[in-house]
């Protein structure tokens, strides 16, 4: 996944040398794979011509660079029948993750019984290191009519997180709704990347309060999700770092943001009507699409939190009334009763999508657990709608019909681990994610943008792609959900107070004999690892959180268990303090 080149050769007679470049084993061959917007089934290739028999050295310039490639040609073009040439070094520089002096430091790590799973994990990690990239290596806007050019200026700082490492090469706050938590569980760190790109795409606000749907040099505008997408990512990044110098800091830009979004809301039903259409590359996005309702039920919810953590309380209550005063009206206009799931929008359309299905149980629109409402039962009924997508190599998503998008699906592995249906979110996982990691012409090491339910690579190919299948991105971190999904859910261990202040630990063991993970907060590092007696019947989890902290632990159900180190009935939680702990359930 090296990015720029060196190259020390020895030529007999005229010619040129050429280089082309590919993520996928596909397209190994004299012409690159797509990347620059133009969909003409390749880039092309750099040459460097030489007139007479010596030595040479070529550096690529540094608008060449190429981010995400995995392969690599390097050929000889004359028209001498004798004309060779012989390499004696070629030196390759990563441009990615600039600064950190050391690329393998990840501030986390995951291992668990299953290596596919643990593969998994890795590839997404790796993924959203090469997304980390220096500001001004941004995909060139307006697109080239050929070749390709990677020296757009995508933000200010040292680094920033973009969607992907061949392209876009630009800042999609809709990607960072999966790209943000995968990076802070794995690659941690800083974080300053995930800040840089947030701030960028409030330095570019409208005069209406709207936001960018990308950011420069692309640009790209009216995408209302994509606009609450940027507020639910500076949630994250303040609960990962209790950041609120920054928030403080684009606050009052958040809040016009905030009123341009509510603003929408216009419907007699309470529903949003939703104005920007553009979004992730679903067919219909508009009106009281269910998708959206979702989202902005997350984003009043999460703006709450961040007013409290303003001081604010007013606000902070005035958005959580926003949102119980929305969360009726997505249950009664936007429900199916038939399909036993959301709809696509409040008509009487028969499409049932995955995004807003998954959202629905992931951000709480319908209870994750069972209760006195009857809207808990419609959690599982929606986990077995979203099932009748699935195809052996993933889920299909209906609202992109013949599409497999692992980010969507990103969101469905949650949902499923939410309601405590381990064993669907892992077999997701292993079709989706495991197809590619096994794929004979994958990368082996990052995970990849989407794809056809043929098999095909050709994600998106009606959908905006050109019908140019070596287009879509290899490394794309919008895709990279297992990554926090099995810390959270199936480890069980994630933040759940700023910095890691509070914290819970709430095992999933699925078919999974042990896990043991651990991340980094700027109050320390956390861990935690479980692991199951050879019958099944027993386990033993620990962890090791920083002093001072506060956690929430729920012990997996064993009937007739003996619990030791611990208090409280096993399948509720139980407050735990900072520091280590062990606990052993045996059946007796």
């Amino acid at each position: 996944m090296a990015e720029r080149q060196q190259h020390q050769r020895q030529c007999i007679s005229p010619g040129a040398m050429g280089m082309a470049f590919t993520e996928g084993k596909n397209w190994i061959g004299l012409y690159s794979d797509s990347s620059n917007g133009k969909f003409q089934a390749g880039d092309g290739a750099l040459y460097q011509n030489f007139s007479r028999t010596g030595a040479y050295t070529y550096d690529m310039p540094d608008p060449s660079m190429r981010g995400g490639f995995r392969y690599l040609t390097l050929f000889l073009l004359t028209t001498d029948p004798t004309a060779s040439i012989s390499f004696d070094e070629v030196k390759l520089e990563i441009s990615f993750e600039p600064t950190w002096s050391d690329l393998r430091a990840y501030q986390g790590y995951f291992h668990s019984s299953d290596e596919l799973l643990n593969r998994i994990w890795y590839a997404g990690a790796y993924t959203l290191q090469t997304n980390n990239a220096p500001p001004n290596t941004g995909r060139w806007v307006p697109t080239l009519s050929k070749g390709w050019a990677n020296n757009g200026t995508m933000g200010l700082g040292e680094t920033i997180i973009m969607d992907g490492a061949k392209r876009d090469r630009a800042v999609w706050p809709g990607d960072m709704g999966i790209a943000v938590p995968s990076l802070f569980y794995s690659v941690g760190g800083e974080m300053d990347s995930v800040r840089n790109a947030l701030q960028v795409m409030f330095d570019y606000q409208n005069k209406d309060g709207s936001l960018p749907e990308s950011g420069p040099p692309l640009l790209q505008q009216s995408s209302t999700t994509y606009n609450m997408w940027t507020m639910i990512g500076c949630y994250n990044y303040v609960l990962y770092t209790n950041d609120t110098v920054w928030l403080t800091s684009i606050w009052p830009k958040y809040n016009r943001l905030m009123n341009y979004i509510y603003g929408q809301v216009t419907y007699p039903s309470g529903l949003m009507n939703v104005t920007g259409l553009r979004d992730w590359a679903r067919w219909q996005t508009g009106f009281n699409n269910s998708q959206a309702q979702m989202i902005l039920y997350h984003t009043l919810r999460t703006s709450a939190d961040l007013a409290l953590w303003l001081d604010d309380p007013a606000l902070s209550t005035l958005w959580q009334d926003r949102a119980s005063a929305l969360l009726p009206a997505i249950n009664e206009y936007c429900w199916s009763e038939a399909a036993g799931a959301f709809k696509d929008n409040a008509t009487s359309t028969t499409l049932i999508p995955q995004d807003a299905n998954s959202l629905a149980i992931l951000f709480g629109v319908v209870p994750p657990s069972p209760s006195n409402s009857s809207l808990s039962l419609r959690g599982p009924r929606i986990s077995d709608a979203l099932t009748r997508n699935w195809t052996p190599i993933g889920a299909e998503t209906p609202e992109l019909p013949g599409n497999i998008s692992p980010f969507i699906s990103s969101f469905e592995i949650q949902a499923h681990f939410s309601l405590g249906r381990i064993d669907r979110g892992l077999d997701l996982i292993r079709r989706s994610w495991g197809w590619y990691a096994n794929h004979p012409n994958g990368t082996g090491s990052t995970v990849i943008e989407g794809y056809l339910t043929n098999g095909s690579f050709s994600y998106r190919s009606s959908r905006g792609y050109g019908y140019d299948a070596s287009y879509p991105s290899h490394a794309h971190g919008w895709s990279s959900g297992p990554t926090s999904a099995l810390m959270e859910w199936v480890l069980g261990l994630r933040v759940t107070g700023r910095r890691g202040s509070t914290w819970a630990l709430r095992p999933g063991f699925g078919d999974l004999e042990s896990a043991e993970g651990g991340f980094t907060t700027g109050l320390g590092g956390f861990s935690a690892g479980w692991s199951r007696d050879g019958d099944g019947e027993g386990y033993e989890i620990w962890w090791k959180t920083p002093v001072g902290t506060k956690g929430l632990l729920r012990l997996p159900v064993v009937e007739g268990a003996v619990v030791e180190g611990c208090e409280g009935k096993l399948g509720e939680d139980v407050e735990v303090e900072g520091g280590e702990g062990r606990v052993t359930v045996t059946k007796s």
